[in-house]
């Protein structure tokens, strides 16, 4: 016996190219033509320190260099939604601030950053280039629209509980006061219990409806609920990522912590810079493949 097709009704057009849109300065996802260099936002889960925030954005500034991507560091001031009471949250908002300013004073690079409630957004929107929505909240109404109404970029990581057609709805709501730049992050599907898997149909399911797509490699190696804190399968990474860019992602999250067994969130996900760089080599050796 099988399932009901999760594309059923919702079928994309083939080898549709979803809206081109601005991310941040320099930073273009989407298009008829996919952008010469691979939009890569990247940097720890969570602030941990000023010293560790400038440590990743430096790499992933040279990273820039190195190979053809286009960065937007990312970390977070705050993780509100973690499994245990005891678990390191971050920050808070106004050091956090202070933090994600230093770096993009230091580096010049674009800012991602988390926002959890809509009181949070306008503050946040005078650091950040994209406000990112979690995905615990995509369908947060109040949320998805403060974030829209500063005029930032929206990156929304589609919940572990939505398909991908109902993403259209959470990107229509942001479009309703006026801000088409809004992406939406693949991070995986609830599979049963403390399990992810990606169904690598949701590029083209998204795409079909204009929507520019990140892929979210750390979160989707989550086994969530196992514990203390999340636990995960980091081995899984790279056939992972190289897939998703396969298959369509306009756009590639990663997770990026110079002691990842010593980090203070996801740290059985995060990938050291070391393995991070192969990791991208590779993904915009596929790109580069799939255009030639």
């Amino acid at each position: 016996m099988t399932g009901p097709d999760p594309g059923a009704g919702a079928e994309a057009p083939r080898e549709r190219r979803p809206r081109s849109l601005e991310l941040a300065p320099g930073v273009t996802v989407g298009g008829e033509t996919a952008p010469d260099r691979l939009p890569l936002i990247a940097g720890p889960c969570a602030l941990e320190s000023e010293e560790l925030a400038l440590t990743v954005a430096r790499w992933l500034a040279g990273l820039a260099v190195r190979l053809p991507v286009a960065p937007v560091f990312k970390s977070s001031f705050d993780k509100a939604n973690r499994s245990s009471i005891g678990s390191y949250r971050g920050p808070g908002l106004e050091r956090g601030l202070e933090i994600l300013a230093a770096v993009r004073e230091a580096t010049g690079l674009p800012i991602l950053t988390d926002i959890h409630e809509p009181a949070q957004c306008a503050p946040v929107a005078e650091v950040a280039d994209v406000l990112q929505i979690p995905a615990f909240l995509c369908r947060q109404t109040d949320l998805v629209l403060a974030a829209a109404e500063t005029g930032r970029s929206v990156n929304v990581k589609k919940g572990q509980f939505m398909a991908p057609e109902d993403m259209a709805r959470v990107v229509e709501k942001a479009a309703s006061v006026g801000n088409e730049r809004v992406t939406v992050t693949e991070r995986g599907f609830s599979f049963g219990y403390h399990n992810l898997v990606v169904d690598m149909r949701s590029f083209a399911l998204l795409h079909g409806h204009g929507i520019p797509v990140i892929y979210d490699v750390t979160h989707s190696l989550q086994l969530p609920g196992t514990g203390e804190e999340t636990g995960g399968a980091r081995q899984f990474a790279e056939p992972l990522a190289r897939a998703a860019v396969a298959a369509g992602a306009d756009g590639v999250f990663l997770e990026v912590h110079p002691d990842p067994e010593g980090a203070r969130s996801d740290a059985t996900t995060q990938l050291p810079p070391e393995r991070a760089e192969r990791l991208v080599a590779s993904l915009v050796a596929v790109r580069s493949a799939l255009a030639g």
